[in-house]
């Protein structure tokens, strides 16, 4: 296999003589050959890959999935296998999702001629594009430029899986599992935990991974909701998208804003239309908005402190005035 040369440009603006080029380009040949040696393949930061490099925290992420024997895992990253091959103690098969042909090949090759082997299926390519197979539970070591839509791909996904254990950035892993009157209480911790109970497993430290990241790491346990709520969730966000968009301002203030009250507007003239009713003339949004604010009690309540039944009360008093939010 053909060595991959690494090599790393230096800031300064005088221009060193030929020798010094050669003795560079040398010295930095050797580096990367030793580094090559000591790491196996090369990384590829635009994947965003962190190797888990500590068999304790790997371990620790195994036994908080809880693993039956009959288990098929879904496992998105699996780089060089260090979780792998502990989830393939554990279960009865393992799908490995690997975006670079090149971590595939490394964790192909650990299982190769081991009992282990019939048991892992790998799939190459992107996890965003792929269509998931059945899975009970799903463990990931999570590309964080992706942690968003990957759990939302997972909470789409059909038939329910059990549970999942996911790695995430710290901040982001928070915001997951935050409540009302929580800092980080946004719209990403409603809608997950809408579908899903969210809990924080453990802190993990950037010094477990090769190469380091640049941030902190958390591990969340999610268990979607089964049977999923019979919410729509395009209404349901797009009333998150106006609550949380100023979420310590009072719901009767997020609703006076000019573009909300048009997009209102639009909306109920359509639903309007599409069911042959009759519309009011004149017709007041605004009054018609601040009406159900006021029937529910909630004029003057925050986005910031209000739970999950709040928000589902809302939107069933908004549904019935035949307010829709998309």
């Amino acid at each position: 296999m053909p060595k991959v040369v690494s090599r790393k440009f230096n800031q300064k603006t005088e221009r060193p003589s030929k020798e010094k080029k050669d003795e560079k380009a040398a010295a930095s040949a050797t580096a990367a050959s030793a580094a090559s040696r000591a790491f196996g393949p090369l990384f590829n930061k635009d994947l965003g890959q962190h190797i888990l490099k500590n068999p304790l925290v790997a371990q620790g992420i195994v036994d908080k999935a809880y693993l039956r024997p009959t288990d098929t895992v879904l496992e998105i990253g699996p780089g060089t296998g260090n979780l792998t091959v502990k989830i393939l103690e554990k279960c009865k098969k393992v799908v490995a999702v690997e975006m670079d042909p090149r971590l595939a090949a490394e964790l192909q090759k650990r299982v190769h001629g081991t009992p282990d082997q019939k048991k892992l299926e790998i799939m190459i390519g992107d996890f965003m594009k792929a269509k998931l197979p059945y899975f009970d539970v799903c463990i990931s070591n999570t590309p964080y430029q992706i942690s968003s839509v990957l759990v939302f791909k997972l909470l789409e996904h059909r038939p329910v899986f059990r549970s999942s254990v996911l790695m995430f950035q710290r901040e982001f892993a928070l915001r997951l599992v935050a409540k009302p009157g929580d800092s980080l209480y946004c719209r990403l911790s409603v809608n997950v935990q809408l579908f899903a109970k969210v809990e924080h497993i453990m802190k993990v430290g950037k010094n477990n991974f090769r190469p380091p990241p640049q941030v902190e790491s958390s591990v969340v346990r999610m268990e979607p909701r089964n049977p999923p709520p019979p919410v729509d969730f395009k209404e349901w966000d797009g009333l998150m998208r106006i609550l949380f968009v100023r979420k310590n301002k009072t719901l009767s203030a997020n609703f006076k804003t000019e573009s909300v009250m048009e997009m209102l507007e639009t909306n109920y003239k359509t639903y309007c239309a599409t069911h042959d009713m009759m519309l009011e003339d004149p017709l007041d949004m605004k009054a018609k908005v601040q009406g159900v604010l006021t029937k529910v009690g909630m004029a003057e309540e925050r986005a910031a402190k209000m739970d999950q039944d709040d928000y589902l009360k809302l939107l069933a008093a908004f549904n019935e005035e035949c307010i829709h939010f998309c």
